[in-house]
C-alpha cells in the first residue's frame, strides 16, 4: 500500500523556524500521522514512543551500516572499518565489546572526582564576574577535558584538539560528521603513544585482543584505533556539551526548580534525566529499511529511510501520561526515556554523559544559585540531527 498523508501537517528536519520549537509538529505527528512520509525529502519517520521504541531495537530491519544521518544514508557514503556507531551485526557487537570494556560502571564512577576537579577549576575564576556563557566557559570546556583525559591526550594539548575539532563551538554539525569520519587529527597522538603506552583509553584500544568477524584474533588495526577516537571525542563532546547547555536553558526558564535543585542537591540525577527527556541534544536518528516492513497498516519499502525522532517520542502522552509530558517536572518518574537510543546502539557514554551533566550542574548552583538568560545575545541551533545552543551567555546574582 502506497503511504499519504491524510492531513496537512509537515515536518522538514532543515527548517530553521522549526528547529526552533519542533515539538508543535512534533505533537501532531503522534496525533495525526504516526507512520509519516515526507515526499520533498524521501524519508519516512516515526513519532510515538512505543513505534520509536520498537524500531530501535529491530536492527535485522532498521540498520545502522549505511549511517544514522538522514543526510549521510542518502549519500550512500563509504563508512571506514571500526566506526562502530555505523556498523550491524556481528561486527558491530564484536567492535562495541571492546569499547564496553572501557566503559564499565566501575571505572566511569572513579572518574567523579577528577571531573569535579576540572569543574571546580573551570567555574572558580568565574564567580564574581557577573555572568558566564554555559557553552563558551563550561560545555567547551568540560566534556573535552575529560575525554581528553580518558584518551591519554595532554591537559596542554586539549584545548586546541577542541576547536580545531568543533571549530571552538559547540553546534557545528558539518564538522562533527566530517569529523566522525576522519581521525587525523588524532594521529600523531596515536603514534606517539604507541611508544609511550599509558594507563588510557588510547593505549587500552591498541593493546586490546579479540576476535573479529571472520574468526581471526587480532589488535585493532591502526585505522580502526583512529575511528575509535574519533568517535569517542565527537560523542562525548556533542552530547554531554549539549546537555550542560539545555541545563542552563531550561533551569533559567523554570527557576523555582532551580531554586529546589539548590537547596536540596539530592534532586539533581533526576533532574538531569528530566532534562535529556525534554530536550535531547539529538532530535532524532535514522535508519536504512532493510527489508519491506509494515507499520500501522501500510508498507515502508526496502531501500527507504525511517526517521526515528526521539525528542517527540520523549514527549508522548502515551508512555507519560502525568504529569503533562510537555511541562518540564524534576519530579517526574522517567524510567526509560530515548534520548540515549535504545538496544544494540545504546550509548555506551551514556553514563559518562550523565555523570559530567550532574557534576556540572551541582557546582554550577553551588556557585550560582541564582541566573537568566541574555537572550539577545543567545543563539539556538538546530539540524537535521542535533539541537542546542551555540551561545548561552546568563547574568548571576
Amino acid at each position: 500500500m502506497t503511504i499519504t498523508n491524510s492531513n496537512d501537517v509537515y515536518y522538514d528536519p532543515y527548517d530553521v523556524e522549526t528547529g526552533a520549537d519542533p515539538f508543535p509538529v512534533f505533537r501532531r505527528l503522534r496525533n495525526e500521522t504516526p507512520l509519516y512520509h515526507n515526499e520533498r525529502y524521501d524519508f519516512y519517520a516515526l513519532s510515538r514512543h512505543e513505534d520509536v521504541e520498537r524500531a530501535l531495537a529491530r536492527n535485522d530491519i532498521y540498520i545502522s551500516g549505511r549511517g544514522v544521518v538522514l543526510e549521510q544514508i542518502r549519500a550512500n557514503m563509504p563508512i571506514p572499518p571500526g566506526t562502530v556507531i555505523f556498523e550491524d551485526p556481528p561486527t558491530h557487537g564484536i567492535h562495541r565489546s571492546l569499547l564496553a570494556r572501557l566503559f564499565t560502571p566501575r571505572k566511569i564512577a572513579a572518574l567523579e572526582p577528577q571531573i569535579r576537579d576540572f569543574t571546580v577549576r573551570t567555574l572558580d575564576p568565574l564567580v564574581g564576574a557577573g555572568g558566564f556563557d554555559f557553552i563558551r566557559d563550561l560545555a567547551l570546556q568540560l566534556p573535552m577535558r575529560v575525554i581528553g583525559m580518558l584518551l591519554g591526550i595532554p591537559e596542554q594539548d586539549q584545548a586546541s584538539v577542541r576547536d580545531s575539532y568543533l571549530g571552538g563551538q559547540i553546534g557545528r554539525p558539518q564538522e562533527f560528521e566530517e569529523g566522525l569520519l576522519d581521525g587525523a587529527m588524532f594521529a600523531d597522538y596515536i603514534d606517539w603513544r604507541a611508544a609511550h603506552p599509558s594507563d588510557d583509553l588510547m593505549t587500552e584500544l591498541m593493546t586490546a585482543e579479540f576476535t573479529d568477524e571472520h574468526g581471526v584474533s587480532r589488535r585493532l588495526t591502526r585505522d580502526e584505533v583512529l575511528a575509535y577516537v574519533n568517535i569517542l571525542a565527537a560523542a562525548g563532546n556533542e552530547t554531554t556539551g549539549r546537555l550542560i547547555g539545555w541545563t542552563g536553558k531550561t533551569l533559567a526558564d523554570h527557576p523555582d526548580q532551580r531554586r529546589e535543585l539548590a537547596q536540596d542537591p539530592s534532586l539533581i540525577p533526576n533532574a538531569i534525566e528530566e532534562i535529556l527527556r525534554f530536550d535531547p541534544p539529538a532530535l532524532q536518528t535514522c535508519r536504512y529499511v532493510a527489508t519491506d516492513v509494515e507499520v500501522h497498516g501500510q508498507t515502508v519499502p526496502a531501500g527507504s529511510v525511517m526517521m526515528l525522532i526521539l525528542a517527540s517520542a520523549n514527549r508522548d502522552p502515551r508512555r507519560y501520561p502525568d504529569p503533562d509530558p510537555e511541562t518540564f517536572d524534576i519530579h517526574r518518574s522517567i524510567g526509560q526515556h530515548l534520548t540515549f537510543a535504545l538496544g544494540a546502539h545504546y550509548c555506551l557514554g551514556a553514563a559518562l554523559a550523565r555523570l559530567e551533566g550532574r557534576v556540572a550542574l551541582d557546582e554550577v548552583l553551588r556557585r550560582f544559585p541564582d541566573w537568566e538568560v541574555d537572550e539577545a545575545n543567545a543563539h539556538l541551533v538546530s539540524t537535521s540531527t542535533f539541537r542546542g545552543w551555540s551561545r548561552l551567555p546568563v547574568r548571576t546574582a
